[in-house]
């Protein structure tokens, strides 16, 4: 017998998973779910997938349930869920939170994007004084949404990152979370990676503001409201990658962290 053979196709099923959808809804009592819009759009039309085929749906909770397409209807798939297993995020999982001032077009949407793909837990959209979008629009932010669910679907994210509805500097101040470290980005601060370090937080806010950066009003308010100005490097940067870059450190070094953390506690 070729074992090295056996091996491999061994892996190769273990490794290979049906294509992920993202459901509105959980499952109803009878074990249904149904997948609609652009999620019913991608599975029927774009994969062409026929009745039976096995799919992956992820739930609002995080919840992936696995099963088969029962039937196609007009606005809708149906399909019947065999197994269920919650992959929400362990307590101990650091939140972070980005909150970007808007950006022009497919420039906010790269934020969306890959904020999401890196692990922000939530973002929110800031109209700042210096910022040039001042109203996204519902269409805009209702597609912010879908990429944020498509990111989870590509990074195999347990929980899509949550978009906020755009807000103010002043309810920004006002709305951080308890228990939260925040940060303001500004060039000359105190290096984020060193921020984080020295902190531990359980949770982050990261505030980033537009091309011209946050003006001096709202610098001051924010300082005045306990936010750490912190440096993501020598280089001035454009506002989206000064977005993607403080939430790739900050995932990163709170990943290590955590990782660290829990082997202490199995040891």
């Amino acid at each position: 017998m070729d074992h090295g053979r056996d091996g491999a196709s061994a892996t190769l099923m273990r490794v290979s998973s049906p294509p992920r959808f993202s459901i509105a809804r959980t499952p109803d009592a009878t074990r249904l779910a149904q997948v609609e819009g652009a999620e019913l759009h991608h599975m029927r039309t774009v994969l062409r997938l026929a009745v039976d085929a096995r799919v992956s749906l992820l739930d609002p909770a995080g919840v992936e349930h696995r099963g088969i397409i029962d039937r196609y209807e007009r606005d809708r798939a149906v399909v019947r869920i065999e197994s269920s297993s919650s992959q929400s995020p362990s307590p101990a999982r650091t939140r972070i939170i980005l909150a970007a001032a808007i950006v022009k077009g497919p420039r906010m949407d790269f934020v969306i994007e890959k904020a999401a793909e890196l692990g922000a837990s939530e973002l929110w959209p800031i109209v700042s004084a210096r910022g040039l979008v001042r109203s996204p629009g519902a269409d805009r932010l209702a597609r912010w949404g879908r990429l944020a669910i498509a990111a989870a679907k590509q990074s195999q994210s347990a929980i899509a990152m949550e978009v906020r509805s755009p807000i103010g500097v002043d309810d920004l101040i006002r709305g951080v979370p308890p228990q939260t470290l925040a940060v303001i980005c500004a060039r000359g601060g105190a290096p984020l990676a060193g921020v984080i370090r020295r902190s531990r937080p359980r949770a982050i806010l990261i505030a980033v503001g537009p091309e011209g950066d946050f003006d001096d009003d709202e610098r001051a308010k924010a300082a005045n409201a306990g936010f750490v100005a912190a440096g993501l490097g020598p280089n001035r940067l454009r506002s989206e990658t000064a977005a993607v870059a403080a939430v790739s450190i900050a995932a990163g070094l709170l990943h290590d962290a955590q990782g660290s953390s829990e082997d202490g506690e199995t040891e």
